[in-house]
C-alpha cells in the first residue's frame, strides 16, 4: 500500500508574498534532495478576492531560479486544509496565535528562531531578503518533516511483542 502523501502548509497574511515564496523554497528543496511524498501549499489568513502571487515576489523567486506554480492563486486558509496537513508553518508569532488550537500548527520563530516579516509594499530588496530568511529556514522545516514521517512509520503496529530494550 503506498504511503499517503505529507501535506505542507505555509500560512501569511494575504498569500501573495511570504508563503508563496515559502511554498516555492520547500518544493524546490525537496526536489533537489529527491524527498518524495510531499505536496506543498499555502494560503492566508486574509486573501483579497482576485489577489495574485506580488510581482516582487515573482521576482525574487524567478532571480533564485526558483519556479513557481504556473496555476498559483491566492487561496484563503480553512481548518480543512489545517486538518490535512501534517505540519502548518506561520510566517509571525501572531499568525500562529490565530490558529494555537491546531496542534500541527508551527511558525518560524519556534523553528529557527525568527520571524518573516511582511515585505508587502517594500522594495524589490525587502523580497530578496526575505525569501533569503525563508530559504535559510528551510533545512529546519524539512528536518521536522522527516522527524514526523519517522514518528508516523513507527506509531505503525508492529509484529510481535513489546520490542526491544530501551
Amino acid at each position: 500500500m503506498p504511503t499517503p502523501t505529507q501535506k505542507v502548509l505555509f500560512v501569511c497574511t494575504g498569500n501573495t508574498c511570504r508563503s508563496p515564496m515559502a511554498e516555492a523554497a520547500l518544493r524546490r528543496e525537496l526536489k533537489r534532495r529527491k524527498l518524495t511524498g510531499f505536496s506543498v501549499r499555502s494560503a492566508g489568513l486574509s486573501v483579497q478576492a482576485g489577489s495574485t502571487l506580488s510581482p516582487n515576489s515573482a521576482q525574487a523567486l524567478k532571480e533564485a531560479k526558483i519556479p513557481v506554480l504556473k496555476s498559483f492563486k491566492p487561496r484563503q486558509l480553512t481548518q480543512k486544509m489545517i486538518k490535512e496537513s501534517v505540519l502548518v508553518v506561520c510566517m509571525t508569532q501572531a499568525h500562529l496565535e490565530r490558529l494555537k488550537e491546531f496542534p500541527n500548527a508551527t511558525s518560524f520563530y519556534e523553528l529557527c528562531g525568527r520571524e518573516i516579516p511582511d515585505p508587502y509594499g517594500l522594495d524589490i530588496d525587502a523580497y530578496r531578503v526575505t525569501l533569503r530568511r525563508i530559504r535559510e529556514c528551510i533545512p529546519r522545516v524539512i528536518s521536522v518533516l522527516e522527524d514526523i514521517s519517522i514518528r508516523q512509520n513507527s506509531a505503525l503496529p508492529a509484529k510481535g511483542g513489546q520490542g526491544g530494550k530501551s
